[in-house]
């Protein structure tokens, strides 16, 4: 007689396990290196000592942008994902908060930030917008009712003292123009601007130190100011300048070798020459080393 083999269905656990998200991955494999049996250098960093790789991603992540390489900003990306990561564990091990709170808020500031995209009764907002300058009409009047609810803030109050320098120049400039504290033509600007060079150049004869330094200040906050009014931004603006300085300066060293030529070797003008010509190559201008 032939024996009867009843199959049993898989339990209920093994049934309903699921696969790990590549998000709860990521933190599972955290959670493990800085566990105590982990990674000691892992185990070692501080919230403080994390610093300066977080801003040396997000800066990595900007040029993989600049780059236009889609898989380079795909791994920078996850470089700059890990920094968040890493500082929300930590602040989980001291029972601050966790990766899934940062999330939750993120998420709640996104909605109520866009009143036009998920109403909200508490907020007397016009919610049809037009274009985009109309979204950041409401995206201010949300910030207002959310300074409201804390401690009275200055209007330049918020603004990271780590940004860069270029950058907060003009963060500070945009807010204060919203309140009216702006020049209403760009010709009082460039006047600024002339201003700022002449009162740079008598600095120029100055014996001190200080004040070279704060009128050469005054000079590049002038020029951020153009920049606002131009409607660009100061920092790409010389990021690009440093991108293109970069570029013609390497083809210059490539063409001087070629020649069997160092640049300890060449001459000034030698260098101009060929400085020139990097940039007559891309069918740009002749001025020289800009």
């Amino acid at each position: 007689m032939k024996k009867t083999v009843i199959k049993c269905p898989p339990s209920e656990k093994s049934s309903t396990r699921r696969k790990k998200s590549a998000v709860e991955e990521l933190l599972a494999v955290m959670a493990r290196l800085r566990g105590p049996s982990g990674c000691p250098w892992d185990r070692e960093q501080t919230k403080q000592t994390l610093k300066k790789y977080l801003i040396e991603e997000a800066y990595e992540v900007l040029e993989a942008i600049e780059e236009s390489k889609p898989e380079k900003l795909k791994e920078e990306l996850g470089d700059l994902l890990l920094q968040i990561v890493f500082l929300s564990q930590i602040a989980a091990e001291k029972s601050q908060f966790a990766f899934s709170d940062v999330v939750r808020l993120l998420v709640q500031k996104l909605v109520r930030r866009h009143p036009h995209i998920f109403p909200s009764s508490n907020l007397p907002i016009p919610i049809s917008p037009r274009n985009a300058r109309e979204v950041r009409k409401i995206w201010r009047e949300v910030k207002k009712q959310e300074a409201k609810e804390g401690p009275k803030q200055s209007l330049l109050d918020g603004l990271p003292l780590g940004l860069p320098a270029l950058i907060r120049a003009q963060r500070m400039t945009e807010r204060a123009a919203r309140v009216g504290f702006d020049w209403p033509r760009i010709g009082g600007v460039w006047a600024k601007v002339r201003e700022e060079i002449r009162e740079l150049k008598q600095a120029e004869r100055a014996k001190g130190r200080r004040e070279k330094e704060e009128e050469l200040g005054d000079v590049l906050f002038s020029f951020v100011n153009l920049a606002r009014h131009f409607g660009l931004s100061a920092e790409e603006a010389l990021r690009k300048a440093n991108r293109r300085f970069t570029r013609r300066f390497r083809k210059m060293e490539a063409q001087l070798r070629r020649k069997g030529l160092s640049l300890e070797e060449t001459s000034l003008q030698e260098m101009d020459r060929e400085w020139n010509l990097a940039k007559r190559k891309r069918g740009q201008g002749a001025k020289r080393r800009v």
